[in-house]
């Protein structure tokens, strides 16, 4: 636009500037912020950054994460936030986008091993110094609405857990872990409506003190609580939750979801749980116990209150056994998410879980991170997956990996549920051909299976070819899930 004299960009009100680049996205904010000193005044007007979604890797990146901190700390409403202190970048995601990209885990070292691997010291000291920026300038945030971090440093993987411990092995990590922990619980305490708050996999971050320093303001208004990190101290108790009057949806251990916090929100005092988001962790259970979670009458008395309730659960490592034993028939399960390196789900386990869900269920992962592939049963026409696709009428999600599922079964699952089916993944190395049924099918097999299973879907459909597409990292899994199945409350 070609303008003269005093007439331009430059002459145009604070008010009107602020308002046009309120249609920006946040990285073309950042890059006009570049362009001269009045854009930028303008551009780090409160206003225009009420919402903020980050994704932080690497420790390259601390410094940019301590200026978005510094500008935006004090007046942001909703934070969400992903640290992956292993790799090398930043990416700045703005409101409209739906997810965030996944990034690869870092190596970690053996269970045994009394001292961390150096570049393991270095991925837990960049984590602390993150953490402590995010709170040391978001303490003071009286306005806060929304608060979502998540803590990608693999505290759960095959060999066992890794413990906030590990936290003390690096420079200064004691005096760090003191400070983060004090920021948060400031936080907590200054906050005035905070009606999200969702810390998944935070090592060291939240204490069984934290949830105790939030304000009664936004203890009456917060609706939603994920409170996760593996840890074998219970960091939500029926003490916390009782204040928290208004929860309609709930994320965390299974372990320390007890029979006492289940009645205390089965309360008709209380406004009714919607959400239940519950994760059981198979290496934790040889120090956490079963014994004091809900039990089938707890399960009745909570649906009868809260008729609306619906329940997700993720399993990792876990074995059948354990399995049957948490799930009462009166849990009104929605989502069902098994993941394993070792741990195999049997028949019988999937057959519960069709019998006591077929009205409930409308998604379920079976996931299993091992070179062997094993079958649900020797008999290839009686697959447990077939009768559940049959019998659970509400059934929307399949992902299957790392159990072998024959073709004309998986035929059989597109054409009984068809259509409302809305996604079924299967990675191709799960999938196995009759060679009894394949000598009647003319060319390619593969093409025939995607053929038939697109004609009983009503659309285009083909298997997974590339498996790390199904393996996601599965706490940053449940941390995503979380927020799209409360969100929809």
């Amino acid at each position: 636009m070609a303008l003269c004299g005093d007439v331009g960009a430059m002459a145009l009100p604070s008010e009107l500037i602020v308002h046009i680049f309120s249609f920006l996205s946040n990285r073309d904010k950042l890059r006009a912020s570049a362009v001269c000193w009045r854009w930028r005044e303008c551009l780090f007007y409160p206003a225009l950054w009420t919402k903020l979604r980050l994704q932080i890797n690497g420790s390259e990146e601390t410094s940019k994460l301590e200026f978005v901190m510094r500008k935006f700390g004090n007046f942001v409403r909703e934070l969400q936030l992903e640290l992956t202190p292993g790799e090398h970048y930043i990416n700045l995601l703005s409101e409209e986008e739906s997810s965030l990209e996944r990034v690869d885990q870092l190596s970690i070292p053996p269970v045994n091993d009394s001292e961390l691997s150096p570049r393991w010291k270095d991925a837990v000291a960049t984590y602390l110094d993150q953490v402590v920026i995010v709170f040391t300038h978001l303490r003071n945030n009286r306005h806060l609405r929304k608060l979502v971090v998540f803590g990608d440093v693999c505290v759960l993987h095959q060999e066992g857990l890794l413990d906030g411990s590990t936290l003390l092995q690096v420079h200064q990590g004691p005096k760090k872990v003191k400070e983060m922990q004090q920021f948060f619980m400031e936080l907590m305490s200054n906050t005035c409506k905070l009606k999200w708050l969702s810390t998944s996999f935070m090592l060291g971050l939240v204490t069984p003190a934290s949830l105790a320093c939030l304000s009664n303001t936004s203890a009456e208004s917060l609706q939603h609580l994920c409170i996760l990190n593996h840890q074998l101290e219970p960091l939500v108790t029926p003490p916390h939750v009782d204040r928290l009057s208004n929860l309609k949806s709930l994320a965390m251990d299974f372990c320390d979801f007890t029979s006492d916090l289940c009645r205390l929100l089965a309360s008709p005092r209380r406004t009714p749980l919607h959400r239940l988001s519950l994760v059981l962790n198979g290496p934790a259970l040889g120090a956490k116990s079963l014994d004091r979670t809900p039990t089938e009458n707890d399960w009745k008395t909570m649906v009868r209150v809260s008729a609306n309730l619906r329940v997700y659960i993720m399993t990792l490592e876990v074995e059948s056994a354990e399995l049957i034993r948490v799930l009462k028939p009166s849990l009104p399960l929605e989502r069902l998410h098994l993941d394993s390196y070792n741990a195999l789900v049997s028949d019988a386990a999937l057959e519960l879980v069709t019998q006591q869900y077929n009205k409930t269920l409308t998604h379920l992962q079976l996931i299993r991170d091992d070179p062997v592939f094993p079958d649900f049963s020797d008999n290839r026409n009686e697959d447990p997956l077939v009768l559940m696709a049959w019998r659970c009428t509400r059934l929307a999600v399949l992902v299957i990996h790392g159990y072998i599922i024959w073709a004309h079964n998986l035929v059989a699952i597109a054409r009984l549920r068809g259509a409302s089916l809305r996604k079924l993944t299967v990675s191709e190395s799960s999938i196995d051909f009759d060679p009894v049924l394949s000598v009647y099918i003319e060319g390619d097999p593969l093409h025939h299976l995607v053929k038939e299973v697109s004609l009983g879907l009503g659309r285009v459909w083909k298997p997974c070819l590339d498996s790390a597409l199904v393996l996601m990292e599965p706490t940053l899994h449940f941390h995503h899930e979380v927020q799209a199945f409360s969100a929809g409350m």
